[in-house]
Order: structure tokens, then sequence, then C-alpha cells
């Protein structure tokens, strides 16, 4: 990168301009977990998961019943930082991950962690909570089902917690069983103004 374009890559990776950019409906990505640059996205279609009607599978829901699972909040973020991006290709790039740090020690950043009958990490999530909206940023698993779990709670906790809108960013197969829906740019601005109204602690 060019002098300019690391200055305006540290620039946009300060917490008040990451907060800033969130709430103007973008979101950050690396090209690798080596890259130094990284760029902001705002799609024209954008990925949300209802909080007051998101589907439960019914075979998951016999999973959790039978489930071992136990499931945290907020307890180790540096543990789903890293089993987010440890990936053969992730867009969390080690520079990005100083910067989530830095929102997390200002209490912006909060996580979901499962873990399993031996209290060890099993999957998780996180993402960054600011007014009414939660910006879902990634999830990982090294067991089976853990990632769904961690998606459920958090689901969950938004709901009662009075959040009005949970942002997956991105459409996947995973996302969408769980109710996600794809609606136009115009559409998640007009919901993303009025949950940034709502004042709600995670």
């Amino acid at each position: 990168m060019t002098k300019k374009e690391e200055d305006l890559t540290e620039y946009f990776l300060q917490p008040e301009m990451m907060l800033r950019l969130y709430r103007s409906g973008a979101f950050p990505m690396a090209e690798s977990k080596e890259s130094t640059k990284v760029e902001w996205y705002m799609p024209e279609i954008r990925a949300v998961i209802p909080l007051d009607n998101f589907n439960i599978p019914r075979s998951f829901k016999k999973f959790l019943r039978e489930s071992s699972f136990t499931v945290h909040f907020d307890r180790d973020f540096p543990a789903v930082v890293e089993g987010c991006a440890s990936r053969e290709e992730t867009w969390i790039s080690s520079r990005l991950t100083e910067a989530y740090m830095r929102l997390h020690r200002r209490g912006y950043i909060h996580t979901v962690e499962v873990y399993d009958q031996e209290d060890k990490i099993a999957g998780g999530l996180y993402g960054i909570a600011i007014g009414g909206v939660f910006f879902g940023e990634s999830m990982f698993s090294y067991k089976p089902q853990s990632s769904k779990t961690a998606l459920y709670h958090l689901m969950i906790r938004l709901r009662e917690k009075g959040f009005a809108m949970l942002d997956v960013q991105i459409m996947n197969e995973h996302l969408r069983m769980f109710g996600a829906v794809e609606i136009p740019d115009y559409q998640y601005k007009e919901m993303l103004a009025m949950g940034l109204e709502k004042k709600c602690r995670f």
C-alpha cells in the first residue's frame, strides 16, 4: 500500500470511525489474514434475521433438547475471534482483529460462546451492538451444531433485550434456515435508522 492508503486504512479502523461506518450500514473485510488493507462494503442487498419471526428448524430443536453444550455471553472474546479467523481462507486479518479488540474494550463487541462437557470452547460468534441493532460479524464451530447453538441463543437474547434487528450482512444457507431474509438497501437503511434510535443493553 502507499503511505496515503496506509493512513486511510488506519483512520477508518479507529473506534469512532468504525462505529460511524457501522451506523451508516457499512462493514469491513480484508482480502486475507495477512492483508494490511481493509475495505468497507455496503452491498445493495442485505441479509437480516427478523427478531419477531425467526425460524428454529425442527431437527435443531431436537438437538437442543438433547445437547450437553453450555452457553455463555462475553466470556472469552479473544478465543472467539481466534476461532472465527482460524480458517484456511478468512477476511479477518490481524489488523482487523486489533481494531475489533479496541471496540471490545469500549464495550461494543459481544460474544456468544458454546462449551462442551469438558468446558472447552466448541463454537461461537461475535458482533457489534449499537442501539437496538446487532451487527453479526462471524461465527465458527469446532464441533457440529455449535455455531447454530450460538446463533439460536443470540437471537433469543436479542429478542429478550428488545433489539430491533439482527444484521447478518450476506446470506448463506446456514442463516436462511433460521429465517434470514434478503432486503434491498433502501429497506435496510430504514430498518437500521429505526433500530439505532433504540437504547438496548446486550
